[in-house]
């Protein structure tokens, strides 16, 4: 029998079918605006991104994609460029196409849900990167025929190139077929260089390893999840809200917030607009520093001095 993987405290994510029905109830009775949608950037520096072998760079692609870039090496994190996920069609395209990405050295995975997990994705990345994945996914790697793969466990780190990869707890839960529940493990990652350290939550619910990550390292930036909360009373153990997202980041005592996993799809009933407006209003509410805050547009990037 396959080991089944769990979160600290053992949180459950346990959903019954009447859960299910009551939150289709739900759904059918909302009217939502689906016009309006997060804006690409008017300006993408593939150019720069393609010559850059120096600076830390985030490039944001969409949904939990991000391409960074730290001590010349190319990381991206659960690749997803699919333009459906289940019934529902992509909201926003991609920020970069992926013609257009440079050659990738790692990809980092949080877990095994779909529309952070894609495969025919990953076979179309440029380069031929290392596949850095929680714990139970190598076999799967295996068997679609990827060989640079490396498991971690919770607070196992690995080095590449100068820098050093960290896997951290989330507090979450997977599932790709009916009988796989739990059978690989999520977390975020930390890559960390010298004295420069940036943080990709992956997704996870509000949890207490947020204080014991902060107060494991000292982290530079968080890339942290703020869509997909809605209903909250079904969603909450596994998706962050994005007021409970400020409080994490306030624990983390990170040093800049990029918000992520809104606007691409629609896995829940709250927007993209609305997830970015809680954040702000969140954010102004608790008088934290505007530049503290940095909200990217899709595809957008900034470049570390």
């Amino acid at each position: 029998m396959k080991k089944r993987y769990s979160n600290l405290d053992d949180v459950q994510n346990k959903k019954s079918f009447n859960d299910m029905r009551k939150w289709m109830k739900e759904r059918r009775s909302k009217v939502k605006d689906l016009t309006v949608q997060i804006q690409q950037s008017p300006t993408k520096k593939i150019n720069e991104l393609k010559e850059n072998h120096s600076k830390t760079s985030f490039t944001w692609i969409g949904h939990s994609t991000f391409l960074i870039q730290m001590n010349g090496v190319n990381i991206l994190t659960d690749p997803v460029w699919a333009k459906r996920m289940g019934f529902q069609k992509r909201l926003t395209e991609p920020g970069i196409s992926l013609k257009d990405m440079p050659d990738i050295d790692i990809v980092v995975i949080s877990h095994g849900h779909y529309d952070h997990l894609d495969f025919p994705t990953l076979r179309k990345l440029k380069g031929n990167p290392h596949y850095f994945v929680p714990i139970g996914l190598g076999e799967i790697f295996s068997k679609k025929g990827f060989q640079r793969v490396k498991e971690m466990r919770w607070w196992e780190s690995t080095e590449y190139q100068g820098l050093t990869f960290h896997f951290v707890p989330a507090q979450h839960w997977t599932r790709r077929t009916l009988s796989d529940i739990n059978t690989s493990h999520w977390g975020g990652w930390i890559f960390q260089q010298e004295q420069e350290s940036h943080y990709f939550v992956g997704d996870s619910g509000y949890f207490r390893g947020f204080k014991e990550i902060g107060g494991k390292f000292e982290i530079d930036t968080v890339l942290m999840p703020i869509g997909a909360y809605e209903p909250e009373w079904f969603m909450a153990v596994s998706h962050i809200s994005p007021e409970d997202s400020v409080k994490a980041f306030m624990e983390l005592n990170a040093k800049r917030f990029i918000p992520m996993h809104y606007g691409a799809y629609r896995l829940a009933d709250d927007t993209g607009p609305e997830a970015l407006e809680r954040l702000l209003k969140e954010w102004e509410k608790r008088e934290l520093p505007q530049e503290l805050l940095r909200v990217l547009l899709i595809g957008e990037t900034i470049f570390d001095s």
